[in-house]
């Protein structure tokens, strides 16, 4: 890491621990964002990391989103899943908007006005992008979009959305809009209460005959796979990847603390060789996944081609947060399971990861492709 690398994660550390920690607990019985913190948080760059200097950002790019994210999910999992999609929809305006878009759109992401929104998933699944039911047509100068997008991050805090919706056939009937939370058709609907990740705010969009003007169209008329596919792909894994190192990251801390202070037999039960294994085991899996990680987005950074090294980072680090969340609590024994532990938090945190931002199943799948490539007849 460069000295810059290494004094953002400090500067990130810092407001982690004295602005995030004290409202873990609120978040916790309210499942709400504080939005509060926003304008705080671009002042260090958090909201505009990805975003260009030009547009209000400051345009640092993805390894340093990494070290954001992931000094953040070490803290509280929940705004770093936050502020990944919210990175996720400055990515898809800036690479497929017009210049008029980006200055109108852009710019209020980067500076903390309102939080950025993608809407993929229908109530008929998420995965299948093509069977989606939410639709679009092209009326006069503007587009009638009906449907409903469920289990969406950010869905009330956010004053406008990208939003891909069905308008024609196949991978090309797919088309990418930006959606203002006041056009005429458009609301939120219910807010879901998540077992983790608690304060990241999830909820539905409804649209009902929503007038979307045709120069909101993001990219071209059925354009919307690939705004998808490469916004899901190349921004969202790794910042679900990044949730999960940060989870990773307070597992250790949290299991090694622990074990250090309890006093068993007359001695901590650090001198236990069955727990010396457990945090050997949480150690390698966070030293493997910050690799990955770190990897990937280096690989972005370069403008290198990583949709295989995305799923890998994304599966991967999810997976063993989970698994090291589980062997944190085992270390607390009984304690772990108490609400006034932080280990309880990590797991549910980390249950909620593996299906988000594309399952595990969708991003084996992509590993699997790169595997069998070279085999294809």
């Amino acid at each position: 890491m460069t000295d810059r690398e290494n004094l953002l994660r400090k500067v990130v550390r810092d407001f982690a621990e004295s602005e995030i920690e004290p409202k873990v607990e609120a978040m916790e019985q309210t499942g709400e964002f504080p939005v509060e913190l926003l304008k705080s948080m671009a002042r260090i760059g958090i909201t505009g990391i990805i975003t260009p200097e030009a547009y209000g950002g400051v345009g640092l790019g993805y390894l340093a989103r990494m070290i954001i994210l992931e000094e953040l999910g070490r803290v509280c999992a929940a705004i770093p899943m936050g502020m990944q999609v919210h990175h996720m929809a400055c990515a898809a305006i800036n690479d497929f908007g017009t210049e008029e878009q980006k200055k109108k759109y852009l710019i209020p992401l980067a500076q903390g006005e309102t939080m950025g929104c993608v809407a993929v998933t229908d109530p008929s699944g998420g995965s299948d992008l093509i069977g989606m039911q939410t639709h679009a047509e092209l009326k006069g100068d503007k587009w009638i979009l009906n449907g409903r997008k469920c289990f969406i991050s950010n869905s009330h805090t956010s004053d406008f959305w990208v939003v891909i919706a069905n308008t024609g056939e196949g991978s090309k009937g797919l088309s990418a809009f930006i959606v203002r939370k006041d056009f005429p058709g458009a609301k939120v609907g219910r807010k879901e209460n998540k077992m983790g990740l608690r304060g990241a705010n999830t909820g539905e969009l409804v649209f009902d005959d929503c007038e979307v003007p045709n120069d909101h169209l993001l990219g071209a008329a059925g354009a919307g796979f690939v705004v998808a596919g490469k916004t899901i792909s190349e921004t969202g894994r790794t910042g679900m990847a990044a949730v999960s190192l940060g989870i990773l990251n307070a597992c250790l801390e949290e299991a090694a603390k622990f074990a250090s202070e309890r006093i068993l037999y007359g001695k901590p039960i650090s001198e236990l060789q069955a727990i010396r294994f457990y945090l050997a085991e949480i150690y390698t899996d966070l030293d493997i996944c910050k690799l990955l990680c770190y990897r990937v987005s280096w690989m972005k950074d370069q403008g290198m081609k990583c949709d295989t090294e995305t799923a890998l980072a994304k599966y991967y680090t999810c997976d063993r947060a989970l698994y090291c969340a589980k062997k944190a609590i085992e270390i607390h024994g009984s304690y772990g399971i108490m609400k006034e532990y932080k280990v309880q938090r990590l797991l549910r945190d980390a249950m909620v990861t593996i299906p988000a931002g594309g399952t595990a199943e969708v991003a084996k799948a992509a590993i699997a492709r790169t595997v069998l490539a070279p085999y294809k007849k």
